[in-house]
Order: C-alpha cells, then structure tokens, then sequence
C-alpha cells in the first residue's frame, strides 16, 4: 500500500504566500484544492477583469494557468519561480468563476514541468478556456 505524500509547504504556508502577493488579493484568488503535486484555485469573474468584450481578459487567464503550475509546483518543491509558459485559448472565459487546475507532470533536479487547465464556471456549466504548459524552477536559498 503506496502512502500518500504530504506537500513540502503546508496549506498555511502557502497560503500566507498567496495572501503577500498583491495581484493575487486584488484578482480575489483562492486556494481551492491544495495537495502534494496538485492544486485548484478560484477567481470570481468581475467587470475590472475583462477586456472590450465582455470575456474574461487573457492576463487573468495567464495569472491562473502561471499561479496553478507554479503553486502545485511549490506543493512538491518549496519556493518556486516560472521560468516560462505557453498559454493555448480555446474559447471565451464567460462565467461567474474562473477557476485553474494545476499539476505537476515530472519534477527532477530543480525544475517541476506542469500543466494547468483554466475554466469558465457558469452555474453547473463547467468549460475548458485554456490549457497551459510550463516550467516552474525551485529557488535556492
């Protein structure tokens, strides 16, 4: 029987991170789902985060996919930075929360590569906006 592996930050630690970052408190981003390799965060959509029409604008998009790849890196390596992403938008992010899912795919060394999975959730409609792909690496002290 295979045991579950506990994150190397806590839920708490993590979280006084989030709640140190400025843009993050400002967007209202919240830690859903923390857990070794894996996390969900959640972002209620607003008039001030969309562009011309209407959607949600393409930087929040990016803050989500970059925060749920770089905070569930975190989860497995401590303090982290991206050192860069790919973003792919699939449709508009119309709804009443964008929510990211992220996940570490291999960590090694000092770098984790992640995926994060942005949606738009309109009631019980839950739609795939975009799909990202990054490197995420561990800081040093």
């Amino acid at each position: 029987m295979s045991e579950e592996k506990l994150p190397v930050l806590s839920r708490d630690e993590i979280g006084a991170v989030i709640g140190k970052t400025p843009f993050a408190v400002w967007v209202g981003a919240s830690l859903d789902t923390y857990r070794y390799g894996e996390v969900e965060i959640s972002i209620p959509m607003r008039r001030e985060l969309t562009q011309h029409h209407g959607f949600g604008h393409g930087a929040i998009i990016g803050f989500l996919a970059d925060s749920a790849c770089a905070w569930a890196a975190a989860s497995v390596a401590g303090d982290v930075v991206t050192s860069e992403y790919k973003l792919n938008m699939f449709a508009p992010a119309v709804g009443q929360t964008l929510v990211g899912h992220g996940q570490v795919l291999n960590y090694g060394g000092r770098h984790a590569v992640c995926r994060a999975d942005v949606y738009a959730l309109s009631g019980t409609r839950k739609k795939l906006v975009a799909t990202a792909l990054a490197t995420i690496f561990q800081v040093k002290p």
